[in-house]
């Protein structure tokens, strides 16, 4: 089996679309899949639990490890489907500056952390934080739970968790704060058809992948 890992928003929105194409290009191909974090999947790329992850590209690059950026995903606001905000076709930052928000951790997640704090910067606002959770499932929960609001990825609204709606950032014209990047990684050096043929699935449908991210 062809094991790629991914983090959890990859998984959800990039995952389901290309498998799909994999499948149809190269139905022999079968497909194991980890569901982490970028810290922990690029240790299993380096001992060879892994042949292909999903990641945010890291601040500091493990140059035994192949990196190529593939598209930005688009930052979304989670409410609660009970919140004054929630049937907004879209939100400026000034709407939730005043929310207490709930964001992951930055050690274990340090470009989702630093994606609400620079939007807040970039608008001139201090962040409300005022919780603190690892996993975005567990930072979704709590915005149903009516403890906050997140800006969190757009994929990860195919969690489809009950009771929260995702709402659009509206941000200034030019601005690249509300974007994440994700990355296709492998070690360098290493040879895989198997992930030659994904990689080429990948590539061809890429924009398609990216007006959804």
């Amino acid at each position: 089996r062809f094991r790629i890992g991914a983090i959890d928003s990859a998984a959800a929105g990039l995952l389901p679309p290309l498998l799909r194409d994999v499948r149809a290009a190269h139905p022999d191909v079968a497909v194991q899949l980890l569901e982490e974090k970028t810290i922990r999947l690029l240790p299993k790329l380096l001992s060879g639990a892994l042949d292909l992850a999903f990641v945010r590209p890291p601040e500091r690059p493990d140059r035994r490890i192949e990196f190529v950026s593939l598209l930005q995903e688009t930052a979304v606001v989670a409410l609660s489907h009970k919140h004054a905000l929630a049937r907004r076709k879209q939100i400026v930052l000034p709407d939730i500056a005043d929310q207490p928000l709930i964001v992951p951790e930055r050690r274990s997640r340090p470009h989702s952390h630093d994606l609400t704090t620079k939007l807040f910067d970039e608008a001139g606002l201090t962040p409300r934080i005022q919780e603190i959770a690892d996993e975005k499932q567990t930072i979704v929960n709590m915005v149903a739970a009516r403890l906050g609001v997140a800006i969190v990825p757009r994929w990860t609204a195919r969690m489809a968790i009950p009771g929260v709606r995702f709402v659009p950032l509206r941000l200034k014209r030019g601005s690249s704060a509300g974007r994440l990047p994700l990355a296709a990684a492998w070690l360098k050096g290493s040879r895989d058809p198997v992930r030659d043929q994904v990689i080429a699935v990948l590539e061809a449908r890429l924009k398609s992948y990216a007006r959804e991210a």
